[in-house]
Protein backbone atom coordinates (compact mmCIF):
# COMPACT_ATOMS: atom_id res chain seq x y z
CA UNK A 1 0.00 0.00 0.00
CA UNK A 2 1.26 3.61 -0.93
CA UNK A 3 -0.11 6.60 0.64
CA UNK A 4 0.86 9.64 -0.97
CA UNK A 5 0.53 12.74 1.33
CA UNK A 6 -0.46 16.20 -0.06
CA UNK A 7 0.46 18.71 2.89
CA UNK A 8 1.44 22.04 3.82
CA UNK A 9 3.20 20.30 7.20
CA UNK A 10 5.39 17.20 6.07
CA UNK A 11 7.27 17.62 9.18
CA UNK A 12 4.37 16.78 11.49
CA UNK A 13 4.27 13.01 9.93
CA UNK A 14 7.69 12.06 11.15
CA UNK A 15 7.48 10.58 14.63
CA UNK A 16 4.31 9.02 13.59
CA UNK A 17 5.47 7.08 11.14
CA UNK A 18 8.05 5.85 12.80
CA UNK A 19 6.15 4.57 16.00
CA UNK A 20 4.48 1.58 16.94
CA UNK A 21 2.64 -0.33 14.17
CA UNK A 22 2.94 1.98 11.34
CA UNK A 23 6.61 1.83 12.14
CA UNK A 24 7.01 -1.84 12.05
CA UNK A 25 4.55 -1.70 8.85
CA UNK A 26 6.84 0.32 7.07
CA UNK A 27 10.22 -1.18 8.04
CA UNK A 28 8.20 -4.10 6.54
CA UNK A 29 7.29 -2.56 3.57
CA UNK A 30 3.93 -3.66 3.80
CA UNK A 31 3.49 0.25 3.37
CA UNK A 32 5.08 2.90 1.88
CA UNK A 33 4.39 6.73 2.75
CA UNK A 34 5.34 9.67 0.22
CA UNK A 35 5.22 13.59 1.89
CA UNK A 36 3.90 15.78 -0.38
CA UNK A 37 4.65 19.40 0.37
CA UNK A 38 2.28 21.73 -1.55
CA UNK A 39 4.33 24.73 -1.34
CA UNK A 40 6.62 22.89 -4.10
CA UNK A 41 3.88 23.43 -6.29
CA UNK A 42 3.07 27.53 -5.86
CA UNK A 43 5.07 29.06 -8.05
CA UNK A 44 5.19 33.00 -6.65
CA UNK A 45 7.95 33.47 -4.79
CA UNK A 46 6.37 33.44 -1.05
CA UNK A 47 4.64 30.10 -1.99
CA UNK A 48 0.93 30.75 -1.81
CA UNK A 49 -1.06 28.40 -1.25
CA UNK A 50 -3.55 30.08 0.25
CA UNK A 51 -6.37 32.86 -0.26
CA UNK A 52 -9.20 34.86 0.97
CA UNK A 53 -12.52 33.44 0.49
CA UNK A 54 -14.70 34.80 -2.44
CA UNK A 55 -17.61 36.68 -0.51
CA UNK A 56 -16.05 37.19 2.48
CA UNK A 57 -15.88 35.47 5.76
CA UNK A 58 -12.81 34.10 8.45
CA UNK A 59 -10.15 32.41 7.39
CA UNK A 60 -8.40 31.78 4.63
CA UNK A 61 -8.83 28.43 1.95
CA UNK A 62 -6.23 26.57 -0.02
CA UNK A 63 -5.70 28.00 -3.88
CA UNK A 64 -6.63 25.23 -6.14
CA UNK A 65 -3.68 26.01 -8.40
CA UNK A 66 -1.02 23.85 -6.22
CA UNK A 67 -3.18 20.88 -5.20
CA UNK A 68 -3.98 20.45 -8.65
CA UNK A 69 -0.20 20.64 -9.78
CA UNK A 70 0.73 18.46 -6.76
CA UNK A 71 -2.27 15.94 -7.62
CA UNK A 72 -1.23 15.86 -11.77
CA UNK A 73 2.27 15.23 -10.18
CA UNK A 74 1.18 12.38 -8.70
CA UNK A 75 -0.67 10.37 -11.64
CA UNK A 76 -3.87 10.30 -10.56
CA UNK A 77 -6.24 8.22 -12.55
CA UNK A 78 -8.19 5.33 -11.29
CA UNK A 79 -6.32 6.40 -7.75
CA UNK A 80 -8.48 7.01 -4.81
CA UNK A 81 -7.76 10.57 -3.69
CA UNK A 82 -9.19 11.38 -0.58
CA UNK A 83 -9.83 14.57 1.17
CA UNK A 84 -10.23 14.79 5.26
CA UNK A 85 -13.24 17.36 5.85
CA UNK A 86 -15.60 17.74 8.44
CA UNK A 87 -18.17 18.13 5.64
CA UNK A 88 -17.76 14.26 4.46
CA UNK A 89 -19.29 11.34 4.99
CA UNK A 90 -18.37 9.53 8.59
CA UNK A 91 -15.06 7.05 8.33
CA UNK A 92 -16.14 3.86 9.14
CA UNK A 93 -14.58 0.63 9.42
CA UNK A 94 -16.24 -0.75 6.42
CA UNK A 95 -15.06 1.93 4.22
CA UNK A 96 -11.84 1.69 6.51
CA UNK A 97 -11.76 -2.07 5.05
CA UNK A 98 -12.42 -1.52 1.32
CA UNK A 99 -9.86 1.34 1.01
CA UNK A 100 -6.99 -1.28 2.44
CA UNK A 101 -8.22 -2.99 -0.78
CA UNK A 102 -6.20 0.04 -3.06
CA UNK A 103 -2.70 -0.51 -3.95
CA UNK A 104 -2.51 3.32 -3.54
CA UNK A 105 -3.74 6.30 -1.72
CA UNK A 106 -3.93 9.83 -1.96
CA UNK A 107 -4.83 12.07 1.00
CA UNK A 108 -5.37 15.65 0.62
CA UNK A 109 -4.84 17.59 3.97
CA UNK A 110 -6.61 20.74 4.33
CA UNK A 111 -5.90 23.28 6.38
CA UNK A 112 -7.35 26.70 7.55
CA UNK A 113 -11.00 27.16 6.04
CA UNK A 114 -10.27 24.12 3.35
CA UNK A 115 -9.21 23.58 0.21
CA UNK A 116 -11.06 25.41 -2.72
CA UNK A 117 -14.67 23.25 -3.83
CA UNK A 118 -13.21 22.97 -7.95
CA UNK A 119 -10.74 20.69 -6.12
CA UNK A 120 -13.65 18.60 -4.80
CA UNK A 121 -15.75 18.62 -7.48
CA UNK A 122 -13.41 17.97 -10.02
CA UNK A 123 -10.73 15.37 -8.17
CA UNK A 124 -11.80 14.09 -4.90
CA UNK A 125 -12.95 10.23 -5.09
CA UNK A 126 -13.97 10.35 -1.22
CA UNK A 127 -14.42 13.24 1.20
CA UNK A 128 -14.28 11.74 4.72
CA UNK A 129 -14.53 12.87 8.48
CA UNK A 130 -13.38 11.26 11.42
CA UNK A 131 -15.89 12.54 13.55
CA UNK A 132 -18.43 15.00 14.40
CA UNK A 133 -16.04 17.37 15.96
CA UNK A 134 -13.40 20.25 14.16
CA UNK A 135 -9.47 19.30 14.02
CA UNK A 136 -7.44 22.12 12.80
CA UNK A 137 -5.85 20.41 10.27
CA UNK A 138 -6.28 17.68 7.63
CA UNK A 139 -3.28 16.43 8.56
CA UNK A 140 -4.60 15.15 12.33
CA UNK A 141 -7.35 13.20 10.10
CA UNK A 142 -4.45 11.96 7.45
CA UNK A 143 -3.03 10.22 10.47
CA UNK A 144 -5.81 8.46 11.57
CA UNK A 145 -6.80 7.45 7.82
CA UNK A 146 -3.06 6.25 7.41
CA UNK A 147 -2.97 4.28 10.99
CA UNK A 148 -6.89 2.83 10.91
CA UNK A 149 -5.82 1.38 7.29
CA UNK A 150 -2.41 -0.04 8.05
CA UNK A 151 -3.47 -1.52 10.56
CA UNK A 152 -5.63 -4.15 8.36
CA UNK A 153 -2.89 -5.09 6.16
CA UNK A 154 -2.04 -8.22 5.96
CA UNK A 155 1.13 -9.06 8.10
CA UNK A 156 0.88 -5.59 10.06
CA UNK A 157 -1.09 -7.57 12.95
CA UNK A 158 -2.15 -10.53 14.44
CA UNK A 159 -5.26 -11.91 12.31
CA UNK A 160 -6.75 -12.79 15.69
CA UNK A 161 -6.42 -9.04 17.26
CA UNK A 162 -8.16 -7.65 14.34
CA UNK A 163 -10.78 -10.59 14.88
CA UNK A 164 -11.54 -9.31 18.64
CA UNK A 165 -11.58 -5.32 18.35
CA UNK A 166 -14.58 -2.62 18.32
CA UNK A 167 -16.74 -2.59 15.13
CA UNK A 168 -14.96 -5.89 13.36
CA UNK A 169 -18.75 -7.56 14.34
CA UNK A 170 -20.65 -4.58 14.33
CA UNK A 171 -20.03 -4.08 18.39
CA UNK A 172 -17.63 -2.27 20.76
CA UNK A 173 -14.93 -4.35 22.25
CA UNK A 174 -15.26 -6.33 25.23
CA UNK A 175 -13.28 -4.94 28.70
CA UNK A 176 -9.45 -5.82 28.97
CA UNK A 177 -7.68 -7.39 31.88
CA UNK A 178 -4.30 -8.22 32.79
CA UNK A 179 -1.83 -8.54 35.93
CA UNK A 180 -2.47 -8.34 38.85
CA UNK A 181 -5.64 -10.28 39.86
CA UNK A 182 -6.61 -7.65 41.98
CA UNK A 183 -5.80 -3.77 42.29
CA UNK A 184 -7.68 -0.49 43.40
CA UNK A 185 -9.51 -2.51 45.30
CA UNK A 186 -10.96 -4.70 42.22
CA UNK A 187 -10.61 -7.90 41.09
CA UNK A 188 -10.75 -9.39 37.67
CA UNK A 189 -13.73 -11.07 36.73
CA UNK A 190 -13.64 -15.12 38.18
CA UNK A 191 -15.13 -16.29 34.61
CA UNK A 192 -11.61 -14.96 32.70
CA UNK A 193 -9.38 -17.07 34.98
CA UNK A 194 -11.97 -20.26 34.96
CA UNK A 195 -10.03 -21.70 31.53
CA UNK A 196 -13.90 -22.35 30.42
CA UNK A 197 -13.06 -20.65 26.91
CA UNK A 198 -16.93 -21.44 26.36
CA UNK A 199 -18.12 -19.35 28.99
CA UNK A 200 -15.12 -17.00 28.74
CA UNK A 201 -16.57 -16.62 25.03
CA UNK A 202 -20.30 -16.32 26.15
CA UNK A 203 -19.22 -13.16 29.38
CA UNK A 204 -17.24 -11.49 26.60
CA UNK A 205 -20.12 -11.08 23.63
CA UNK A 206 -22.42 -10.22 27.20
CA UNK A 207 -19.91 -7.69 27.60
CA UNK A 208 -19.59 -5.87 24.26
CA UNK A 209 -23.63 -5.85 24.07
CA UNK A 210 -23.38 -4.13 27.45
CA UNK A 211 -20.81 -1.86 26.44
CA UNK A 212 -22.27 -1.05 22.89
CA UNK A 213 -25.63 -0.67 24.92
CA UNK A 214 -24.15 2.16 26.69
CA UNK A 215 -21.94 3.84 24.83
CA UNK A 216 -23.18 3.25 20.94
CA UNK A 217 -26.66 1.89 21.83
CA UNK A 218 -26.53 2.87 17.41
CA UNK A 219 -24.69 0.22 16.72
CA UNK A 220 -26.94 -2.69 18.60
CA UNK A 221 -29.64 -2.01 16.05
CA UNK A 222 -27.50 -2.16 13.19
CA UNK A 223 -26.07 -5.83 14.87
CA UNK A 224 -27.27 -8.31 13.35
CA UNK A 225 -25.84 -11.39 15.46
CA UNK A 226 -23.38 -13.37 13.44
CA UNK A 227 -21.01 -13.01 16.14
CA UNK A 228 -22.30 -15.28 17.91
CA UNK A 229 -22.33 -17.99 15.59
CA UNK A 230 -17.99 -17.57 15.61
Amino acid sequence: MIFNVITLFPEVFEKFLRCSIIGRALERDLARVQLINLRDYAHDKHKTCDDYPYGGGAGMVLKAEPVALALKALGIKKKRIIYPSASGKLLTQDKVAELSNEKELIIVCGHYEGIDQRIIDTYITDEVSIGNYIVSAGETAAMVIIDAVTRLLKGAISEDSLEEESFQHGLLEYPQYTRPREILGLKVPDVLLSGNHKEIKKWRLEQSLKKTVKNRPDLVKEFDGDVKKK
